[in-house]
Formats: structure tokens, sequence, C-alpha cells
């Protein structure tokens, strides 16, 4: 037997690893590398933890191998096939597959002890800890699958398989998931809740039966299923930050389950830093948690649009940008279905060329989850510098001479400014204080919260209505020909 301080030495550098990998996180600079530390700490925690079972004489480690192996593969499959603009699909995919983990682990300790009396508390308060985690870890690990996959079947509009009718994109469609939300659900949560917590009692009591675990894990699922319901693309991106801490949360449940430190403290950082991702997505959104998880938003009723406004074509736009000094330009969602960052760096170029300042306005909840419009531009080489925050760039606003919004809509919608309706007191980027605003976006519809948008129509507003990347593209050639 190899001594065990050697597995915690260990555990210790992965999740130093961890942490220097979260902290290098918090800039998009420094983004990629943080990534690779966090892979570098859970490939030497995975290496420690088959080591150690192989000391122990553990069987089946060639299962395990196997496990790793056909994972693996999987994952480099999904990465590296997935499109930029799916990257929140997967990653609350990659979430539910977290909690799902966690929550087998605690079931299969379960399935170990249920035959061994001794593992039955009685007076041992450890026992008792460890059966309240198994229960939580199943609660939490459960709720978060189903969340998860309800929360990226509302990301892509509904799931596709094979053999049903195509619709009219000529994708075949088997289900969608509508916001649905009356009043009386979150009763239904709440009931659900408390049974999840009686049976987490009853397994406590009755160790030796696994009905009671089972029957928790069943209504765990469907709590996750009826918390995701009612919320709107509007508040994807605070569900997907709040799915991952749950992820993480699960695992630090699991860790205590079986003893595994490096569980505990990479489930615990995954979820702290999850929770704080959270809070500053509501922030962002001027929005409650209680709000999001419990109040419909987003999708369930949409305002009529009724006005209408001329749009302009790329020569006009073109003549505009022109001799201007400073252009800022807003990147939405919009821009990420249309593939168009490549093009927007191409245009930005062309005016740095001319001696314009260029800067990008980002803000914290544009696309479908935090950081997708910095992953977007980074692909496409824009500089790290010129990412501004919202906060930072309103102030230069005023002074723009040009703001360019591509796909965005309610994060520069002015009604927000009223603290009225959905987006009543959100926080914006003040496009509209520019002295020419150009609007890149297919139509006037409205977004996902619903409201029209006042900025369309303003006189200095100038519309360039088509795809994305096909309108950058025009425009780019206008301006090159004058």
């Amino acid at each position: 037997m190899v001594d065990s301080t050697i597995w915690d030495i260990g555990y210790l550098l992965s999740a130093a690893l961890f942490i220097i990998g979260i902290k290098r996180l918090s800039s998009p600079k420094t983004a990629p590398q943080g990534n690779r530390l966090g892979a570098y700490g859970m490939f030497l925690a995975v290496l420690v933890t088959m080591a150690k079972m192989f000391s122990e004489g553990i069987l089946g480690l060639e299962l395990i191998i196997s496990g790793l192996i056909i994972g693996g593969l999987i994952g480099i499959f999904m990465a590296t096939r997935v499109e930029m603009t799916e990257m929140p699909e997967l990653v609350a995919l990659f979430n539910g597959f977290g909690g799902a983990a966690s929550a087998l682990v605690g079931l299969s300790e379960v399935m170990s002890k249920i035959n061994n009396s001794d593992l039955i508390p009685t007076d041992n308060v450890e026992l008792y800890a460890t059966w309240i985690a198994i229960g939580l870890s199943a609660l939490v690990g459960w709720v978060t699958l189903t969340g998860s996959l309800m929360a990226m079947g509302k990301l892509r509009g509904g799931f596709y398989i094979p053999f049903t009718k195509k619709d009219e994109r000529g994708r075949r469609k088997w289900i969608n998931f509508p916001t649905w939300g009356p009043p009386w659900l979150n009763y239904v949560k709440g009931l659900i809740l408390a049974g999840c917590i009686i049976l987490i009692s009853l397994t406590i009591q009755n160790p030796e039966d696994i009905q009671y675990i089972i029957g928790l894990s069943v209504i765990s699922c469907l709590l996750g299923i009826i918390l995701v319901i009612p919320i709107g693309g509007a508040d994807m991106p605070v569900v997907v930050s709040l799915l991952n801490s749950m992820s993480g949360i699960a695992a630090a449940f699991t860790g205590f389950v079986i003893g595994n430190n490096v569980l505990i403290i990479a489930g615990s950082m995954v979820g702290a830093a999850g929770l704080i991702l959270t809070f500053i997505m509501c922030k962002a959104m001027n929005r409650t948690l209680t709000a999001v998880l419990f109040k419909s938003f987003g999708g369930s009723s949409k305002e009529t649009v009724s006005r209408t406004k001329v749009g302009s074509d790329p020569e006009e736009v073109a003549m505009v940008c022109d001799g201007i000094t400073k252009c800022v330009i807003i990147p939405g969602y919009g821009m990420a279905v249309s593939q168009a960052q490549h093009a927007v760096k191409e245009f930005a170029d062309l005016l740095e060329y001319q001696g314009v300042e260029v800067s990008y306005g980002i803000h914290p909840v544009a696309g479908r989850m935090p950081g997708h419009m910095n992953v977007l531009l980074a692909e496409a080489n824009v500089p790290y510098e010129q990412l501004i925050e919202m906060d930072d760039i309103n102030s230069e606003l005023p002074d723009t001479d040009v703001a360019i919004i591509i796909g965005a809509n309610d994060t520069v919608n002015p009604v927000a400014r009223s603290g009225e309706g959905p987006l009543g007191g959100m926080p914006i980027i003040d496009a509209d204080k520019a002295r020419v605003v150009v609007i890149i976006k297919r139509s006037l519809s409205v977004g996902y919260a619903g409201v029209d948008n006042d900025l369309f129509y303003e006189d200095k507003t100038m519309m360039l209505f088509g795809d994305g990347k096909k309108m950058m593209n025009e425009l780019n050639s206008a301006f090159k020909e004058l």
C-alpha cells in the first residue's frame, strides 16, 4: 500500500490548478490559459484516482479505462463539431451530464451499502451525514440533468430526431419547449421539493430499502423539468449559469459520500463561482433569482409591431462611416446566428486603416450564455483590449460618431430606462446616445422580452435589413469602393 499522503498531495496540486484556472478565467485575454489549467487539473485528478484504485487492488480498472476512452472520444467529437452559435446548448448539456454523473455515483454508493448492516446509521453522526449527502447528491444531480436538458431544448427551439416530420427549415422536429408557467405551478414545485426532503429523511431512516432513493431520483427529475419550463429565453443566461453551479454542488455532495477531497474542493469552487456569476447576470438584467425561477418572463406574450421604418442600404452606411473618428460595435445573438464575426472584424480593420478608433461594447447577457460574444469575437482575432464592458463603454457613447448594432435588441432598448414592463430597470448599452446608430437586423421584430424597440424608429437610426453576415460583407464592399 502506498502512503495516503501521496494521493493527498496529488489532489492538492489538482485543486491548485483548478483555483488558478478559475482566476485566469476572469479576463478574456487569459481565459484560454485558465481553461487549459482547469483541464490539466482534472487530468491530474483522474490519474491520481486511478493510481490510488490500482494500489488498493480495486477491481474493474479496465472498465474505468474503457469509460474514459469512450467518454473522451465522445467529448472530442461533440466539442470539435459544435458551431459557436450552439455553444450555450453544449454547455447546458455538459452541466446536465455532470449532475447525472454525481447522482449515479451516489446511487452506486447506496447499492454498495444496502446489504451491509454496519453502514446503517444508528447513533453514528458521520453515517447520518453520509446518507444526507447521498440524498442531496441525488436531488441536486437529477434536477441538474433534467433542468439542463430542458434548457438545451429551449435554446435549440426544440429537439430534432430522425424519422419525424420535417419542419419548414427541413429539420425533423420532435418537440419544442414553449414558456408555460401558470401561477399554480409554483405550488407544485414547492410540493415536489417537500416530497424530496421527506424521501431523503425516509432514506436515512430506512437505508436498506432502495425504493426511497429511486423515488427521490424520479421526482427530482420531475422537479428539474417543471423548474425550467416556465423560464423564457431572456433568462437563459441566468439559467445556464445556475445549472452550472448546481452541477458543482452535486459533485461536492458526492465527494462527501465517497470521501474524495478533490471532488469536494472542485465541486465547491464550481458551485460558488457559478452562484456568483448567476447573481452578476441577475444584476445585469435587473432581475432577482427568485423572479427568474418563479415568474414567467420572455416568450409568453409579445407586442405586435405596428410601426414601419424605411431601410437603408450598405452604400449609405458606408458614406456615413467615411471620415468618422470613433465607432462602437455592439454585437448580439444575431451576429452569432449569422456567423458574422469575421466580417465584423474586417470592417473594423477597414475603419482602423483610416485612423478610426474602434471598440466593442459587450453587454453581460448578450447572446445566450455569459461570455458568448467574447468567445465569438476572440475567434475572429479581435484584440482583447477592444472588448469593453457595458459600464465602461456607456461613458464613451455620447462622444461616438457611429454605433453599429449587429443582431442585438433587448440589450440596447431604451424602454428599459422607463422602469416599466419586462425590461424595466434592466441596465442597457446606451447606443441611442451615439450621433448615428446603424442597426443590422432581419426585421423590426421584438426580442426575447417581447417589447418593441423605440431605437429602431429614431431619425438618427439607419436600419440594414437582412442577414448579419451578408449585410456586413456588402458594407465592407461598399466601404472599399468609396
